[in-house]
């Protein structure tokens, strides 16, 4: 690999902040060489996130899928082997809140209804903050409008294979998340302007209003079908309208809801909403107040998305505690860790690690909140997440337990193809040839950086 350059361009200055369009270029030539159709992964300590963890264990890949895992598998004898000797192997880290490679499109903050946005349109595929994540472990990750909107813009589901077009970063198949915010950002990004939603009043008017209106947007398709149908040839075509059609997919089910919402007694009045209109919420991101309600929103089979113990950075945050997580887990809800952070996203397996601390999560406990839980919040659970026979061949092998602030990743595979190697020169990267890129948003939630409504 021939030498890497650090070229820092300051541009402008926006808003106070000093940016930057250019963080880095890498002059090299690819190092990887297409993926062996048998890989396996021998004598490592494998914790598998779904069934325990395996003492001096292999995982076989066999094109692009795990083949076998256990004490003992039955790997062809040509199969190329990498010695995991005193290393562990988890999957791959799935982040379900991530604004990686969205620069400064994250929000379109011009109306607090905008689910025709499609986060894909915004996506940057040499975003430096994707390499950053693959080196951390992510191999997954859900990129989501901001929260300056009650409800957002829809959004996309790449697996981080860092260097390889747009379209092939897709995860193929995965299912349509929606971004809804509640309480303080939109008020303050519409309020700020004198308009509605000036309010938490305002803000769920907004969305009953938008979701009658879909109703009958709905009606009017459903009654078209029936009559086309029925054979009928005079039918009139409705006016098609994206923005209607995004919220009557919602209504019809079609889109997973992801709801920003950090209080209490918002997370009640967010799932009257979906029950009065007929949707169903996938999870609530940053969720900060659940422990106080977790037994209830548990019975909706509602999971959250959650910091370790974030507090204290906005007045919804100021009743956030860092047992919040276990103990809404052991209320019977689904839990999940997320970055919200271009920063915080290297190193979700720390956060990880404070579960243990915090609450006592046991580690395949703690494992699953970074992996199967989160899984299950994009809705691919059943392609990763965890070593199972079958399963995508995403994952990590680090060099001490991946729980542990010494741990690193040494290697990172997804669909059984090696994407992060520390052991090689430069940046460990084996398939990028380029330029990185930043379009200058941090990436945090609510962060100083943004003053149109955050995350």
């Amino acid at each position: 690999m021939s030498s890497s350059i650090l070229r820092l361009a300051p541009v402008s200055t926006i808003t106070g902040a000093f940016m930057f369009s250019l963080v880095a270029t890498v002059l090299a030539a690819p190092q990887g060489s297409p993926a062996p159709d048998d890989l396996i992964i021998k004598n490592a300590t494998v914790m598998t996130a779904s069934h325990g963890t395996i003492q001096r264990g292999n995982v076989w890949i066999h094109k692009g899928k795990i083949a076998g895992v256990g004490s003992t598998v039955n790997a062809p004898a040509g199969a190329t082997v990498v010695d995991g000797t005193g290393k562990y192997v988890t999957p791959g880290i799935i982040d379900p809140h991530s604004h990686s490679a969205l620069g400064d499109d994250v929000n379109e903050a011009t109306s607090p209804i905008t689910p025709s946005m499609m986060m894909i349109d915004a996506f940057d595929n040499s975003d430096k903050a994707l390499y950053q994540a693959l080196a951390g472990g992510v191999t997954t990750e859900l990129l989501l409008h901001g929260s300056a909107n009650m409800i957002g813009g829809q959004a996309v589901v790449i697996k981080n294979k860092f260097g390889f077009s747009k379209d092939d970063m897709l995860f193929p198949n995965a299912p349509r998340s929606i971004k809804f915010a509640s309480g303080e950002n939109p008020k303050r990004v519409y309020g700020g302007r004198n308009q509605l939603p000036s309010t938490r009043m305002g803000n769920f008017e907004v969305m009953r209003q938008a979701f009658e209106d879909a109703k009958v947007y709905r009606k009017e398709w459903d009654d078209y079908d029936t009559k086309v149908a029925k054979g009928d040839k005079d039918v009139k075509v409705p006016h098609r309208d994206l923005k209607l059609e995004a919220l009557a997919d919602i209504l019809r089910g079609k889109l997973y809801v992801q709801i920003h919402c950090y209080r209490a007694d918002e997370f009640l009045t967010e799932e009257a909403l979906a029950h009065e209109y007929g949707y169903k919420v996938r999870a609530f991101h940053h969720a900060l107040e659940m422990y106080k309600v977790g037994d209830k929103i548990a019975k909706d089979d509602t999971a959250i998305a959650t910091f370790a113990d974030w507090w204290g950075f906005k007045d919804e945050a100021w009743d956030a505690i860092p047992w919040n997580a276990v103990m809404s887990m052991h209320e019977g809800v689904r839990v999940a860790l997320k970055s919200d952070s271009n920063d915080q996203i290297r190193r979700l397996n720390q956060e990880a690690g404070k579960m243990i601390h915090y609450g006592g999560a046991t580690e395949e406990e703690a494992l699953r909140m970074i992996t199967l839980n989160p899984a299950w919040i994009i809705g691919v659970e059943d392609r990763v997440g965890s070593i199972d026979t079958g399963k995508d061949a995403d994952l990590v092998i680090w060099n001490v337990d991946p729980l542990s602030t010494y741990a690193r990743a040494e290697k990172v595979y997804i669909d059984g193809d090696l994407f992060f190697d520390s052991s090689l020169k430069g940046l460990g990267t084996t398939h990028f040839n380029g330029v990185m890129h930043t379009g200058g948003f941090g990436g945090s939630d609510d962060g100083a950086a943004d003053d149109e409504g955050g995350n």
